[in-house]
């Protein structure tokens, strides 16, 4: 479990990030040069099938080009960290093994950045979506009057309003990536729950893929419970409701 959880938050992370600049872009540059690509790109990034992407960058980037590490978490000449969290980076952190650290962050690259080109297509038009919807309210437009910083209403008004819905869509969308890596752990041989699922699918191992379906059951059921309470925290109209 630990394995899987380490490449779904280096995944969401990399995917909110990058999601949150083209989809405001996006928004703000509605219907010119700037919103027409960034629309076919997100399209191209939710057409691509995640295991035919996971083949090629692994093929271009570590058999071709040889810019990244092989399969696994570490690579064979590097010794596992001390168990704390099972997070090979922060466990190598915690020890104050820079090397260590390093090394499990570049096998961590690619994994990361397949589950991210996927993730990124469905949250860039989700985050344009509704930065369109609050670019349009009054309390928008008075910020603008005021003569604030286009930055400043971006960060304080826009992407603040827009936050309730895009926390629902990045909640489901890490809960997908948590139960939904089954095909990329596959390619690059990463022992996590995905290659376990697909390990006891193969065997016929019943106990285990009942199992997992239960891991991803509670997966979400937690997933929901903390978003919710992030409602509360970003939105004061829900804490006094």
């Amino acid at each position: 479990m630990p394995a899987t959880i380490e490449i779904a938050i280096g995944a969401i992370i990399v995917s909110l990030a990058v999601s949150i600049v083209l989809g405001t872009l996006a928004a703000y540059r509605r219907g010119l040069v700037t919103d027409q690509v960034i629309r076919v790109v997100t399209l191209v990034g939710l057409s691509v099938p995640t295991f035919w992407l996971a083949l090629v960058s692994f093929y271009v980037f570590f058999l071709e080009l040889r810019i990244a590490p092989g399969s696994g978490r570490i690579s064979p000449s590097i010794t596992p960290p001390p168990r704390v969290t099972g997070l090979y980076t922060v466990d190598y952190l915690l020890n104050g093994d820079a090397v260590g650290f390093f090394d499990a962050l570049a096998h961590l690259a690619l994994p990361v950045m397949v589950l991210s080109l996927v993730t990124i297509g469905l949250l860039t038009r989700f985050i344009r979506t509704s930065v369109l919807e609050v670019l349009g309210s009054d309390y928008v437009r008075a910020a603008r009057a005021k003569g604030l910083p286009a930055m400043r209403v971006i960060l304080d008004y826009v992407l603040r309003g827009a936050s309730l819905p895009i926390l629902t869509v990045v909640g489901v969308a890490f809960g997908a990536l948590l139960s939904g890596t089954v095909l990329v752990e596959s390619v690059f041989a990463w022992p996590g729950l995905g290659t376990y699922a697909y390990n006891s699918a193969a065997n016929l191992d019943l106990p285990g893929i009942m199992g997992v379906g239960l891991v991803v059951g509670i997966i979400y059921l937690l997933i929901n419970f903390i978003v919710d309470i992030l409602y509360g925290v970003l939105d004061p109209r829900v804490r006094i409701a």
